[in-house]
């Protein structure tokens, strides 16, 4: 009966003592699986790349290495744009709610127009709002003004390179401006612009080509013949042969 009891007891002994090294191993495997996992997330966040991207150091914003060359922030703002940002054009872009307005903040024919006609000229090239708007909005209403023939002719020999800039662009849009500028600096001007038309006719002569472009250029020279003169006619006609006069 002892004996029973010893083998017995043995038997429980020897199975609380596996229950015990179950829950012992069991135990030391997910300690050992948490501290693998905490070894790689270490790793991980122990890093230079993650610690840069959880701890950014200051210098990392100053470092030129960092800063996308062909982004669109770090591209240098146009001549205008920066002339524009600075207030150097008198002038603000009023949003309404059908079309939108310029505001001077003087009278515009108090303003010099050197250089500030060649300047909105410039911004002809411009492809963003509001940049597109003030050029040629102020462009339009600058030659408006009471004694712009006096202020604009001195200014031919350096507004017609470029006016000639922006009739040579890719851009369609800046094409357009560029030509209505033309148009409306030739009536102003008249035959004061002669001189100067054979610069820009060849440019034009190109763009007849385009079949979209030919209606609004046929107009435009029209109108340049209108307001130079008969001696426009023969300049225009050595440049574009297949031009028809409106005398005709």
């Amino acid at each position: 009966m002892q004996k029973s009891e010893g083998s017995g007891g043995t038997q429980l002994k020897n199975r609380a003592t596996g229950n015990y090294d179950q829950r012992t191993s069991s135990s030391t495997q997910i300690k050992h699986r948490n501290a693998v996992q905490g070894s790689k997330s270490s790793l991980s966040t122990s890093s230079p790349e993650s610690a840069r991207k959880l701890h950014p150091r200051p210098s990392d914003k100053l470092n030129p290495k960092t800063i996308n060359p062909f982004g669109e922030q770090s591209r240098a703002p146009s001549a205008f744009a920066a002339i524009y940002s600075k207030g150097g054009i008198p002038c603000r872009l009023v949003h309404g709610s059908v079309k939108h307005r310029l505001q001077w903040e003087c009278p515009p024919e108090s303003l010099s127009f050197d250089p500030l006609l060649i300047t909105l000229a410039e911004g002809l090239r411009e492809t963003k709002h509001p940049y597109t708007f003030v050029s040629k909005e102020g462009f339009r209403e600058l030659l408006l003004v009471k004694g712009a023939p006096e202020k604009a002719i001195p200014l031919l020999p350096r507004l017609i390179p470029v006016l000639k800039a922006a009739l040579v662009h890719s851009d369609d849009e800046v094409f357009e401006r560029g030509l209505n500028a033309l148009v409306q600096l030739s009536v102003v001007v008249g035959p004061s612009l002669n001189d100067h038309l054979k610069h820009l006719l060849t440019s034009l002569s190109k763009r007849l080509m385009d079949k979209k472009f030919k209606e609004p250029i046929t107009s435009a020279l029209q109108k340049l013949e209108q307001r130079g003169g008969s001696g426009s006619l023969s300049i225009i006609k050595s440049k574009i042969p297949t031009y028809c006069s409106i005398c005709c």
